[in-house]
């Protein structure tokens, strides 16, 4: 088993320099701090935070964790809405908030490190769930009180999380449009870095299945391209040799973006395009034409995850939770009956 001598040996600091370095204090410089760090991380070193929060007194505040930075994050309305439902259950609860400000995994991976060695929170809340993310596997390795928003790519079992069913949502959306008439539907938006755009996927993909209909790659559009070039990203769907007829968009500010994009080349949602999409914005029954939408309703995700984090911060043996958040499928204009 790696100790504190260990640490110490290898990053040529005393024993008691490595004690600093995790509780996060002043007196230690920056320089020797992410030496002392770097070398935890090679060494596999965790402190047993258990032990080390008996003798500190609780911070009564919670660590959020955003896929990037706040700056880009609070451009989608998912994240105020998510974030009213920490508030809300956080204040019941006299718990404060503290927000990352991290925008590369790197970046997040180390506030993470810093908040929970540091002991500035009690407990984190994950916005995502990312493939392959250091981070969770940082906090599960630590033994660290914390909570996803989303289904975990690995050791599901043992991480409490709150999320959709987004495999059932997705083939029922699918199917939705296949009833319609529709057999080209294309989806369109989702980094495959995140399991949720995973999970969507796949409940696309078995819809299609079950009704017969091929899987086409063509109609396969990554967000990736969508930020590089939204109208290129559309126009190379639209000048397909069999153009899809339906849309299912990641999330409403992606579908708003193709009707803008649909417009420009004189195509028209829904006479001869449908489109559906997630997250149920206030916009969307305003948009033009109002969008059909899967509401998600985001305020829970972020209040029962919440409570869900409290919990386990109070009863550290609280054994893993599987919540899932129902969702409520809203038709309005976007869709059309395939002529």
């Amino acid at each position: 088993m790696v100790t504190i001598k260990d640490v110490a040996k290898l990053a040529n600091v005393a024993p008691s320099t490595v004690s600093r370095v995790i509780a996060n204090s002043s007196r230690i410089s920056e320089q020797t701090k992410k030496r002392v760090r770097e070398v935890m991380e090679e060494l596999g070193y965790h402190p047993n935070l258990q032990a080390r929060s008996l003798a500190a007194k609780s911070t009564q505040a919670i660590g959020v964790i955003m896929p990037n930075s706040a700056y880009y994050a609070f451009q989608n309305p998912f994240f105020p809405e998510v974030l009213r439902g920490i508030s809300t259950s956080s204040h019941d609860n006299k718990y404060g908030i503290y927000l990352s400000t991290g925008s590369t995994e790197d970046e997040i991976y180390h506030e993470v490190t810093s908040m929970v060695l540091g002991r500035r929170v009690d407990g984190v809340i994950l916005l995502y769930s990312r493939i392959n993310d250091k981070t969770m596997r940082f906090l599960q390795q630590s033994d660290f009180p914390f909570v996803v928003v989303g289904r975990p790519d690995e050791n599901e079992e043992r991480v409490s999380y709150v999320d959709n069913d987004n495999i059932h949502i997705t083939k029922q959306v699918t199917n939705y449009l296949i009833e319609l008439g529709h057999k080209n539907i294309a989806f369109v938006g989702g980094s495959i870095n995140f399991v949720v755009t995973i999970d969507r996927l796949n409940g696309y993909k078995l819809a299609l299945q079950d009704a017969g209909i091929p899987f086409n790659e063509d109609y396969l559009v990554h967000e990736d391209f969508i930020k590089e070039n939204g109208r290129e990203a559309i126009a190379s769907l639209m000048n397909l040799s069999d153009p899809p007829t339906a849309l299912v968009t990641q999330d409403d500010l992606i579908a708003y973006e193709m009707i803008s994009h649909l417009e420009d080349m004189n195509i028209r949602v829904p006479d001869d395009i449908s489109i559906v999409s997630f997250n149920n914005l206030m916009l969307s029954e305003h948009s033009k034409p109002p969008l059909t939408s899967v509401d998600i309703c985001i305020y829970q995700l972020g209040f029962e995850a919440t409570k869900c984090l409290l919990e386990k911060i109070s009863v550290p043996d609280t054994l893993p939770k599987r919540i899932t958040i129902p969702t409520k499928f809203i038709e309005r204009k976007s869709c059309e009956q395939k002529k």
